[in-house]
Order: C-alpha cells, then structure tokens, then sequence
C-alpha cells in the first residue's frame, strides 16, 4: 500500500479521528459562546483576547505590543491597531517603557480590567465542564 508524501508512519485509527473531531467541535463550541459573551459586553473577541492577556500576564498586568502580537498569534501592525481601538474605548493606555523609552507599554485601565474580569467569569463554568471532560480517560467520547 502507497502513502501519500508527507504523512506519518503510523496511521490514525477512527478513533484517534473522533477524537480529534469531538475535541475541535468542543473548541468551537466553547469559542462561539465566548464571542457572544464578548458582544454581549460590547467587546470584539480580539478585544476581550487583549483585555484578557494583560490581565494574566505572568508577573505584571502590562505587555509590549510584540508580547500581544505573540500571545494572539496576530502580526505586529494588526496588534497595534487593535491596541488603538482599545485606547480609543478607554480600555487600555499606552505609556512610554519604564526602561527603555523607545518601547511602548499597553495597560489596562479600570474599565477594561472590569471587562475582562466580568467575561472571565462568566467563562468558568464551561471551562470547568471542558476540564472535566478532557482529563478522563478516553477524552472526546460522547458520554
């Protein structure tokens, strides 16, 4: 039997298929409720994503644009127009690097750490039900 250039050694079992399915489709789920939580509270998924990442950055509540950049997996200048839009809405500010003046700190403002408080707690309880569903063994199976 032939296999197509590229593809493992080893071939996927139906099973590792639903899986796979079950755990995209459950993704999927969890991130439409997310975007209607987020317009629900005015926000774009991007914005409360931004909200989100500067609230939970490890060890500080501010980010450089290149840090969001990689946390939304987005590039440089898209970042900076979302950072825009967000100051705009008085959700985040700009301030110039405690160490480095050349380099642009993003903060969150009472507002905006209010918004992504408020949406992060109205995630929980889905995330908790996708917790418990994916450290059973034999994840991804409809109960």
């Amino acid at each position: 039997m032939s296999r197509c250039p590229g593809s493992s050694p080893e071939a996927l079992s139906k099973q590792d298929f639903e899986r796979l399915s079950h755990f995209r489709y459950r993704l999927r789920c969890f991130l439409r409720q997310s975007e209607d939580l987020c317009r629900e509270h005015g926000l774009t998924p991007l914005q409360y994503q931004l909200l989100l990442h500067l609230k939970g950055f490890a060890g500080r509540e501010w980010a450089t644009v290149g840090e969001l950049a990689e946390r939304l997996q987005a590039k440089h200048h898209g970042t900076v127009a979302l950072v825009g839009r967000c100051e705009e809405a008085r959700l985040v500010e700009r301030r110039p690097g405690r160490h480095d003046k050349r380099r642009m700190e993003v903060h969150l403002l009472p507002r905006g750490a209010l918004l992504a408080e408020r949406i992060a707690l109205l995630h929980q309880p889905e995330l908790r039900h996708l917790q418990e569903e994916f450290s059973l063994p034999g994840w991804g199976h409809e109960p």
